[in-house]
């Protein structure tokens, strides 16, 4: 199909970003399931269902325009989501695992963001308000799901660096107690000769 106005190139990026969506309907159950974090589990659980509300708008705004809802195959969100299912299989301790799919999900969500912002801006240019107000709605929505991820990325980190701390801690009274014990050893007679 010849990309020849706004229009068909609207209707291009919806078809993509349509199959990106219903992509993540399938993707986001695999890691919350692979979470290890309650609140890294509840954050997913509640973005599918965000997610399957944003499928069902995106059907609305094929029926603004006038096009059946179809989609067109999203490369893009497809390697996202396989980087993901590679996070998922690596062996990893929890909180890193953990860690790993916080970053998995916010790289879902920057796509989807850069997406969203690019359908708004054409919807914008071909008059389309109703369209242009569903898809800000859902952008807001990935832009708090990714600040939700943000915040949870952090805690992790921070829970991160105070088991390191308390490692270094036990690691340094070890030292301490070795040190104790040396000084306590009588030093070796000397023998004359």
């Amino acid at each position: 199909m010849t990309i020849d106005s706004i229009e068909v190139l609207f209707q291009q990026e919806l078809k993509d970003l349509y199959d990106a969506e219903k992509r993540l309907t399938k993707a986001i159950p695999k890691m919350a399931k692979a979470a290890g974090s309650d609140e890294l589990k509840t954050a997913l659980t509640e973005h599918l269902e965000q997610t399957k509300n944003q499928v069902q708008r995106l059907e609305q705004v094929f029926e603004i325009v006038g096009v059946k809802a179809q989609a067109k195959a999203c490369p893009g969100m497809k390697g996202i989501i396989e980087e993901g299912e590679e996070v998922i299989e690596r062996d990893a301790e929890d909180t890193f695992a953990d860690l790993g799919l916080v970053g998995a999900a916010r790289r879902v969500e920057h796509y989807e963001m850069a997406g969203y912002r690019s359908l708004i801006a054409l919807a914008e240019a071909m008059g389309q308000d109703q369209a242009r107000e569903l898809l800000e709605e859902t952008l807001e929505e990935e832009q708090e799901a990714d600040r939700r991820l943000e915040e949870l990325g952090q805690q992790l980190l921070e829970q991160v660096s105070q088991a390191g701390d308390e490692d270094e801690e036990e690691d340094e009274d070890d030292e301490e107690v070795e040190e104790d014990e040396e000084e306590e050893q009588p030093a070796p007679a000397r023998r004359g000769k």
